[in-house]
């Protein structure tokens, strides 16, 4: 079902249709405002305001832009003044008393649990890099590389033009890979591991061969 049927069919009266909508872009949503809050209990509540605030303002969604696009920007809005409310609290709670990190859903699939480890070590590498980024570059990468949008839709979102989308995201593509190269050093030692698991196999295959070829 199309978003545009959706929609009808919601302001229609069909209001459980709702949840195809959130389902659809709960994923999106949450890596977005993560980015820009760096809090996934925050992220969390952020998402859950803007679908509340789509829904009350459906009425409202003219079709001048793609319906996510429409969506993303509401969750970017929020999110932005979460963020200020929160800057604006913990300037308060200094003066008063003299101040974190995609899940991306594991695989189903069957993966040993050598190459699952390894995964999840690039994974992190990877997250800890994205985390330690600017704001502004690091909702760039999410938006661009991780939620692939195009730079229509993402300039749309975040009210910004096309050419400072491309700026934003050259820059922000060169200064995540100049901290994957810092966050890598001292642990290129660890690439290419040998665990236990694997050399148990190897010496008890390299015996059965052995044991096969003697008289």
């Amino acid at each position: 079902m199309r978003d545009e049927e959706a929609i009808s069919r919601i302001l229609a009266g069909e209001t459980g249709l709702f949840e195809i909508i959130m389902r659809r872009y709960n994923q999106r949503l949450y890596r977005v405002t993560r980015a820009i809050l760096r809090d996934d209990g925050e992220a969390e509540d952020v998402i859950q305001d803007a679908y509340v605030r789509a829904y009350q303002h459906l009425d409202q969604f003219a079709g001048k832009a793609a319906f996510s696009t429409w969506l993303t920007r509401i969750a970017v809005n929020e999110a932005l003044a979460r963020k200020r409310r929160r800057g604006r609290l913990e300037g308060l709670e200094i003066v008063q008393t003299t101040e974190e990190r995609m899940a991306t859903p594991e695989s189903s699939s069957i993966i040993d649990p050598e190459s699952r480890a390894a995964q999840l070590q690039v994974r992190q590498l990877l997250e800890e890099a994205i985390e330690s980024l600017p704001e502004d570059y690091r909702t760039i990468i999410i938006m661009r590389d991780v939620e692939e949008m195009d730079v229509a839709e993402t300039a749309a979102s975040l009210g910004v033009s096309e050419s400072v989308v491309k700026t934003r995201l050259h820059r922000a593509r060169a200064a995540l890979r100049k901290e994957l190269y810092a966050r890598s050093q001292g642990r290129v030692t660890d690439l290419y591991p040998f665990h236990a698991p694997r050399c148990d196999r190897v010496v008890q295959a390299v015996f059965d061969r052995i044991r096969e070829k003697t008289p």
